[in-house]
């Protein structure tokens, strides 16, 4: 989630009659205007370190998803590994969070967002799946990066949230690092890429939509909701072509799946709980680590030349942007 620090006070101007008289003292380099923030108590140090702690494990259960799905689609449909993912998260977040002991707080004053919200993220998830069986889990994860440039570009008109030309130009240089990564020929993209940038839009949308509902709408209801729109929407399309799983293995990666996507999910709650989004942001480039590593252990990949330029060039420009949002607004 991206802040804006110090919005309301660059927007404050005095009135004309007030500039003809100073009755304030100028501001000199010890008595500046935007003050620092107070330092951090012990306490709070501690419960940002555990927010990150949090987070980043957080990512790393996500990588296992993929890494889980990946191998799993080798045996089954991927329909069903994506059913079975949102199910088995369904399952976990109805026992975790118990619904029908406080059914107010599950209520959604806009279900028609929350319907487009979930279904973006079960066609993000779809694409994704797909997009894994031949591509790396590094080169899916730095396409997923751009995200961020597209959810900072669409945030103004969506969302009231415009940015300055400086960012303007961070998107365009994170976007040559994306065209660097899918390495488009002379025949055009390969469709397992398409999938990917299909995810990341995908994904893209689904981060703008829960932004939104955040002001009205419960975490709670924000986990559960999803979880239970996609398993009713991949149902048909699932079960009349599902085979049973050929070994225990592939089994448990699939049940797996959801268990971790659950988890994964109120880590993220929690964590965002204990700290500021702004302190969090950054860390999210940990999920390269985590998915490059799961990616050469239990398939033996290891990125791509052009893969790691591309990704230096996405995550140094994502950066940039969540430098200029935490220190600058939109100047």
């Amino acid at each position: 989630m991206f802040l804006y620090h110090g919005f309301h006070f660059r927007h404050q101007r005095r009135p004309r009659y007030l500039l003809t008289i100073e009755t304030t003292p100028k501001p000199t380099s010890a008595d500046t205007w935007q003050r620092r923030p107070a330092p951090l108590s012990s306490s709070e140090i501690a419960a940002r370190l555990r927010a990150v702690g949090l987070y980043c494990l957080a990512l790393l259960l996500f990588a296992g998803i993929d890494a889980a799905a990946k191998y799993s689609s080798r045996f089954v449909p991927v329909m069903e590994v994506v059913f079975l993912r949102y199910a088995g998260a369904m399952v976990v977040a109805f026992l975790a969070l118990r619904p029908w002991r406080r059914p107010t707080l599950y209520r959604t004053r806009r279900p028609f967002l929350q319907l487009a919200r979930s279904l973006f993220l079960t066609l993000s998830t779809v694409f994704n799946f797909e997009a894994l069986r031949h591509l790396q889990l590094a080169e899916t994860t730095t396409i997923s990066f751009a995200g961020a440039f597209l959810v900072a570009g669409l945030a103004g008109p969506m969302l009231g949230e415009w940015i300055g030309p400086r960012r303007w130009a961070a998107i365009a240089i994170g976007f040559v690092g994306v065209v660097i990564v899918t390495r488009p020929g002379p025949e055009g993209i390969q469709p397992a890429v398409l999938l990917a940038l299909g995810t990341m839009i995908c994904n893209s949308f689904y981060v703008i939509l829960t932004r939104d509902l955040a002001r009205t709408d419960s975490a709670e209801g924000m986990l559960l909701f999803p979880a239970i729109t996609a398993t009713i929407a991949l149902a048909p399309a699932a079960l009349p072509q599902s085979v049973w799983p050929p070994s225990i293995l592939v089994g448990v990666l699939i049940v797996t799946t959801g268990l971790l996507g659950a988890i994964g999910h109120w880590f993220l709650i929690v964590a965002h709980r204990q700290a500021p989004a702004a302190s969090l942001a950054p860390f999210v480039y940990f999920q390269l680590i985590w998915m490059t590593g799961l990616g050469y252990l239990v398939f033996g990949d290891l990125p791509h030349r052009l893969t790691l330029i591309g990704a230096a060039i996405i995550i140094g420009s994502g950066l940039y942007i969540l430098y200029r949002q935490r220190v600058h607004g939109d100047h």
